[in-house]
């Protein structure tokens, strides 16, 4: 069965506060996006890698990868001006027949192994979201006060969120709305059932400076 994968990095990091996008600060000596981009291909090389950047940065990525030999074969699409529409424009150069992932590109410390059962779960379920449970205390707000909330009718979504790549080309149609803030939340909008598969917690997305942090300890102790 064709597999693929959108790899979304159109962002410009503004709570990262540094002038060059996050996806493409150093983690482990070599920018975030190339660890996303090459964990994918250790999963499966017969991945078809796509990679959504924001136009004015596609020359950035393309020294980058020649200042770090970097030689994972992807193909590079243009963003659009919300995730909706740079998923949209990934989805426009995939395989119709098959599966689909969707990956935000600063989740650099994904494994091969959830990537593959997302790609095995979505085969048989049509959608696999991974999602961890929230081991904090929640309060809700309101206009004036707030309350506790039971954390365990909550989780937190992860990607890569892997699906039937006719049933995600077709919920692209519909119009884009505020809370399409995932592919999870398009897929579902189009009348889908939106099924979750266990997540992994050292799957951060990279969105401040802390992040970053956490992110090359966690690194460094994987490679130990």
């Amino acid at each position: 069965m064709n597999k693929s994968v959108i790899i979304v990095a159109g962002g410009a990091g503004l709570r990262m506060k540094t002038e060059i996008p996050k996806q493409f600060l150093a983690l482990a000596g070599k920018p975030i996006l190339m660890h996303s981009i090459s964990k994918f291909y250790a999963a499966d090389s017969t991945i078809k890698i796509v990679v959504v950047l924001p136009i004015e940065h596609i020359g950035t990525w393309n020294l980058l990868c020649s200042k770090h030999r970097f030689i994972v074969p992807h193909q590079i699409v243009p963003g659009g001006t919300e995730r909706y529409y740079s998923v949209k424009n990934g989805l426009s150069v995939v395989d119709p027949e098959g599966l689909v992932a969707v990956h935000d590109g600063v989740r650099p410390l994904v494994s091969p192994s959830l990537i593959l059962e997302g790609f095995r779960f979505a085969a048989e379920q049509k959608s696999a979201v991974p999602v961890v449970a929230l081991t904090e205390s929640l309060r809700k707000l309101d206009e004036i006060s707030n309350h506790p909330v039971d954390r365990r009718q909550f989780c937190l979504v992860q990607t890569p969120q892997t699906f039937q790549t006719r049933l995600l080309l077709k919920a692209y149609e519909t119009d884009f709305r505020p809370v399409f803030t995932d592919d999870a939340a398009v897929f579902e909008a189009a009348g889908n059932p939106v099924n979750l598969i266990e997540g992994i917690a050292e799957n951060i997305k990279i969105t401040t400076p802390l992040d970053l942090i956490i992110a090359e300890t966690i690194f460094k102790h994987q490679k130990e």
